[in-house]
């Protein structure tokens, strides 16, 4: 859970590295470019596999994230909009051309080996237990047999009431993003006989949905991320929400941490280890039309519509070091601030609040942060330094 020291003076020393936008605990790494607008994306070893409108499947190498590659891609017949791989396989939902099948042994040259027409616009994908579940706009969900990977084959469907944009699965269960609908719960116990059991109403349009636990994180566009408990799949109820957003696109759960992405906010880092009271920890502003958003390692993979962008690459600072939980901030009339929680940390006179970009922050947000003691060398004990990180709560 730690982190040295020495480890955290060298993120305080990023203040060398100006960011190109406004942010919080999360800085760019890289970028690369693709040819159409990438819509969502998945990582698999050192390769980023892009769903790109107007580009098929785009496959950029990551091993330098610092300067992602392209080093192959597969023109799909229809606007690629979504990916997932598995092993050898990439599966791609493509809009108007349904599911396709596509070889990455060689990543440099992917080939199709099999495809299965959808009725609707395939939008949203997860592959598990030999099957593909596809979002399919207006025909609601699609179950497909992949266990023959040259004859993909529909085995089952449920035509949810509004616009299925996004899938995810939570055991037994698969929770659609239904557009105007909300998110719908349908029973995949029988993948050939999905069976909606609840619903939830969101107050905007569900594009996207991620799940962690017993969760449902909907990306909600203009109504920002909705928290949907699904633990009573029958009775699904929103328990806390983020708003203040602009067009919410993506989203992905890890560590207790959600990362969704904007067309106009950018990228925001959210603790959800309360998911009653979800905090901002992070962000970084840039109008690259974010779109969809995947976590692997340390870092955050994001893919924006703007082709100048494509794929962006960023890390966020606000876990893997050793922490204050639940610690708050007062500042009263300019005095010295009082940080207040299980570190019993006192700002004196000589300690400094970072940002993880390195930067002096004086009255600082809700957010993490990093507190810098300084000790005078006596006669008794040598100089020494404190670096201790901070979760802010305003």
């Amino acid at each position: 859970m730690g982190t040295s020291v020495a480890a955290i003076g060298l993120c305080l020393l990023l203040v060398g590295v100006a960011p190109a936008a406004d942010s919080l605990n999360v800085r760019f790494v890289g970028g690369c470019a693709t040819s159409g607008y990438a819509q969502r994306l998945a990582v698999s070893g050192d390769y980023v596999y892009v769903a790109d409108w107007s580009g098929g499947m785009r496959v950029i190498s990551v091993v330098d994230p610092s300067h992602p590659t392209e080093v192959g891609y597969y023109m799909t017949p229809g606007p690629a909009s979504d990916v997932v791989v598995s092993g050898h396989l990439a599966y791609v939902a493509d809009y108007d051309s349904g599911l396709r099948v596509i070889w990455v042994a060689d990543p440099a040259n992917p080939v199709e080996v099999g495809h299965c027409d959808t009725p609707g616009r395939s939008l949203g994908l997860v592959v598990t237990g030999g099957h593909a579940y596809v979002a399919d706009h207006t025909a609601g969900l699609r179950v497909v047999s992949v266990a023959d990977s040259a004859h993909p084959l529909e085995v089952g469907h449920l035509d949810t009431p509004g616009t299925a944009y996004g899938v995810a699965l939570n055991g037994d269960h698969a929770c659609i993003a239904d557009g105007e609908s909300g998110l719908r719960v349908i029973s995949v116990a029988d993948p050939t006989n999905p069976i909606e059991v609840g619903y939830c109403d969101t107050p905007g349009l569900a594009l996207h949905v991620a799940m962690s636990d017993s969760c449902a994180y909907v990306a909600d566009d203009t109504a920002g991320l909705r928290i949907i408990s699904v633990a009573d799949p029958a009775h699904p109820a929103e328990i806390g929400h983020v708003g203040l957003m602009h067009q919410s696109r993506g989203v992905a759960v890890v560590d207790e941490c959600a990362y969704f992405v904007d067309m106009v906010a950018g990228l925001r880092v959210i603790s959800v280890a309360d998911p009653v009271h979800p905090v901002e920890l992070g962000y970084y502003t840039e109008e690259n039309s974010a779109h969809g958003v995947v976590v692997s390692g340390d870092y955050v993979y994001v893919a924006g519509i703007a082709s100048s962008v494509g794929l962006s690459i960023y890390q966020f600072f606000g876990s893997g070091i050793e922490e204050a939980p639940n610690a708050k901030v007062r500042a009263v009339n300019g005095r010295p601030m009082t940080l207040s929680g299980a570190s019993s940390i006192r700002r004196l006179a000589s300690s400094v609040v970072f940002d993880a970009m390195g930067r002096r922050v004086a009255n600082p947000r809700s957010g993490v942060y990093f507190v810098c003691e300084e000790r005078q060398a006596t006669s008794l004990k040598p100089q020494a330094r404190t670096i201790r990180k901070v979760v802010i709560q305003k």
